[in-house]
């Protein structure tokens, strides 16, 4: 097969102006007229200004323009690639390994879509979206296609059809189990801390294991900074600090961060939204007399260290804590209430780059993290305590791993990797009135060794071709797993590419829906571990196949899958299946279908994103072992955005809309107790849809330092839309007991600010 050969739009000269315009403005312009890609650190073009007259210039004509007022150098790689290099710097090998990006800017600045089917992000240079005024990992990547939040949670988020247990979130080699402060309303990660984020949803790295949807794996500054940067920030419900701190040059520099709310200070009118969205139909909102004393504080700290051109070496710490303590009276009774709920996530990584030769490097890592949730519901008759209600989930994960990066040549690189992981998983439901009693506990270990290989393929001329292979030995199940992966790439023309994927993977850490009472009702998940009885070894077979095109500043992204999973787990409720209470192992098939389009125009940026998913379970002893659909079945979503940069000024207006969940129909019998006759899943929850609205401003504090302010306001649900986003039901599993439907609507129209200052 023969690439064929096109005239390349940069040998073409067009119209071209720019007017003291910010460098990094002019080059977005420049890469849609040309269609070619830039790639520079942001030092080199940060507050960099040029002008350039109107008139028909080729690509190197406006390069030579760029280079006399920048002083800096521009080199044309494979036709396509312009990489930006310092004056005084020697030139920029060809045999560099580069990115191949297919689509940058995909929802906005600072999102890219790269050949191996990864996303990246770069929250530094993240342009606006609808709804966030910050650059928040999390919630970014939720406006992705087929990545849905039906929840409105920054965790909580299902990817193709997937749980939201089966995302992998890695901070600095992190395994992060934390949902997020407010019960899941606020990222757990300090959105202004993050440097790159690899997102990937299919044909994934031999290196990644664990989980089966996707990974998140988000890294904080691996550069040296030699100069002090400082910067902070407030919002309508916290308060935060970054500080980037040199030690000895080029050597050895600092990072911390600090994130703290002030509701238990003073309450906003975000967080009481928030407040109430998390809280409606639960005791806490139905109380007539209580006080919420809720807060939350993360940290991140880490070291950079560069021996020498040969070894460096990073040592990071994360600290993830929730705390809320809410005391309530009922009204006309003496008995009160107290609920105690402590969340927390520490974690700590070392790693260690060791660079052999030109060819062959070497990463080694260790990591440790700690998830802890606690909760009681305390009872107090006359101001004595009658009972107590505790709930306890505790994670100890720890790992060591080692990987060699052998580059052959430009078109062969081959990575082998070993991975070592220990996972302490327990949880317990306990009860104390007189007695002590356990409702439900379990504690299970698990280690694991995974070895693998993955080689890459590239030729412009043929195929790119990733194939990864990856073994684990799962040793206290004593159970092997041989997970294959493959992405093909390739160029069909100048401006269409192909790509295909498939993959198996297998998870053995998930979440249960427990069905033990709680009066607070909220986040009742607990993490268990698979013991090779009840919860299974889950496994997933996915393939994938799409297109792309791009021209121009206009591009066409689509792709369909098929995922298949098995030995998923579902814990019955007694008034679904009274016969038979207690997990329930079976199957999940989805088919899906994701279309993103995208046009950028001068100052505008628009696109719209629609995801099909047709998601059915099969459970044995559950709904008469037929096919239902599963809570994960959003069968269409769209979303779509417009957005305007001018200078130091952006706005964004985003809409979304998707069918409503399915949900179980409950009838009332003649004795007034809920029936539960026409299946799991029969019903759909009404249409959701909701419009967003951001804006930002990025101003100088003076022209004598280097004092920067950035302002931002954000209004989410403008039209204040109540959505129906849930609806299930609550009881003990008992028949005595009267069962409880718990109905969970959407966040109102919340709008929240933000203010920060650099230096």
């Amino acid at each position: 097969m023969l690439l064929p050969t096109l005239a390349f739009s940069q040998e073409e000269a067009f119209y071209i102006e720019f007017k003291d315009v910010l460098l990094q403005n002019a080059i977005e312009d420049i890469e849609d007229t040309y269609n070619v890609l830039f790639s520079y650190k942001d030092d080199y073009v940060k507050d960099k200004r040029i002008s350039v007259t109107r008139k028909k210039r080729t690509l190197l004509e406006v390069l030579n323009e760029l280079k006399t007022q920048t002083n800096l150098n521009y080199k044309i790689i494979e036709k396509r690639y312009v990489v930006v290099s310092l004056a005084q710097q020697e030139e920029i090998d060809n045999t560099k390994k580069l990115d191949l990006v297919l689509i940058k800017s995909y929802l906005t600045k600072g999102i890219e879509k790269n050949s191996d089917g990864t996303y990246k992000l770069y929250p530094s240079q993240l342009g606006i979206l609808p709804g966030i005024t910050e650059p928040d990992v999390l919630e970014s990547i939720q406006l992705l296609p087929g990545v849905l939040s039906p929840n409105e949670t920054a965790s909580g988020f299902f990817v193709r059809g997937g749980y939201a247990d089966q995302n992998r979130i890695i901070w600095d080699g992190i395994n992060i189990y934390h949902k997020g402060h407010l019960f899941g309303m606020i990222s757990p990660l300090n959105p202004n801390v993050a440097s790159e984020i690899n997102f990937i949803n299919k044909g994934t790295h031999a290196r990644y294991g664990e989980r089966l949807s996707s990974v998140i794996n988000i890294n904080s500054k691996n550069e040296i900074a030699n100069t002090l940067n400082t910067e902070i920030g407030i919002n309508g419900v916290n308060a935060d600090a970054v500080i980037e701190l040199p030690i000895i040059k080029d050597k050895l520099n600092i990072q911390a961060s600090l994130r703290r709310s002030y509701t238990d200070v003073f309450e906003t009118f975000t967080f009481n939204q928030f407040a109430d969205k998390v809280f409606n139909s639960t005791k806490i909102n139905e109380a007539e007399e209580g006080e919420n004393d809720f807060s939350f504080i993360d940290y991140n700290l880490k070291l950079n260290y560069k021996l020498n051109t040969a070894h460096s070496f990073y040592a990071s710490i994360i600290n993830i804590d929730n705390q809320l303590d809410y005391f309530s009276i009922e009204s006309n009774t003496d008995r009160s209430f107290n609920d105690l709920l402590n969340i927390r996530n520490a974690g700590y990584s070392l790693r260690w780059n060791f660079k052999w030769n030109n060819k062959l490097q070497q990463k080694t890592q260790a990591y440790f993290s700690d998830y802890e949730l606690n909760y009681n519901f305390l009872t107090f008759e006359n101001n004595e305590q009658v009972s107590n209600f505790e709930k306890r989930n505790i994670i100890f994960d720890s790992g060591l791993s080692t990987e060699l990066n052998y580059r052959v040549s430009k078109k062969f690189n081959y990575d082998f990797g070993y991975q070592y992981t220990l996972k302490d998983v327990a949880y317990a439901f306990l009860n104390t009135t007189n007695l002590r009693f356990v409702l439900d506990s379990e504690e299970n270990i698990v280690q694991t060794h995974s070895a693998y290989v993955n080689v890459d393929y590239k030729n412009p001329n043929f195929f790119d071709i990733s194939f990864g292979l990856r073994n684990t030995y799962f040793q206290e199940l004593d159970a092997i797993r041989l997970e294959p992966r493959l992405l093909v790439f390739k160029d069909l023309s100048q401006y269409f590419k192909l790509q295909a994927s498939a993959e198996i993977k297998n998870q053995i850490i998930s979440e249960i829906d427990e069905t033990v009472f709680s009066d607070l009702s909220l986040e009742n998940r607990v993490w268990r571990l698979a013991n090779g009885e009840n919860s299974p070894i889950i496994n997933s077979k996915h393939a994938s196949l799409g297109f792309i095109y791009s021209k121009s500043g206009f591009s066409v992204d689509t792709d369909i899958y098929l995922k298949r999973m098995k030995n998923i787990s579902a814990l019955s409720l007694g008034f679904l299946n009274p016969e038979n209470i207690g997990f329930n192992i079976g199957n999940q098939n989805i088919f899906g279908a994701d279309v993103f389009l995208k046009k950028r125009f001068r100052r505008f940026n628009s696109w719209i994103s629609y995801s099909y998913i047709n998601a059915k379970s099969q459970f044995s002893d559950l709904n008469n072992n037929k096919a239902f659909n599963s809570r994960t079945n959003i069968t269409n979503a769209i979303s779509t955005a417009l957005s305007y940069k001018l200078h130091g000024f952006q706005v964004a207006l985003g809409w979304k809309w998707q069918t409503g969940r399915p949900y179980t129909i409950a009838s009332d019998n003649s004795l007034g107790d809920l029936e539960f006759n026409n299946g799991i899943n029969t019903g759909q929850l009404p249409v959701y849809h909701r419009l967003d609205l951001s804006s930002t401003y990025t101003f100088k504090m003076s022209k004598r330092n280097k004092l920067r302010g950035k302002i931002g306001l954000s209004v989410r649900n403008l039209y204040n839309r109540n959505n129906l986003i849930s609806r299930e039901y609550r009881g003990n599993n008992s028949l005595n007991d009267s069962v409880e439907i718990i109905e969970r609507y959407s966040i109102g129209i919340t709008p929240n600010f933000m203010f920060r200052l650099y230096w």
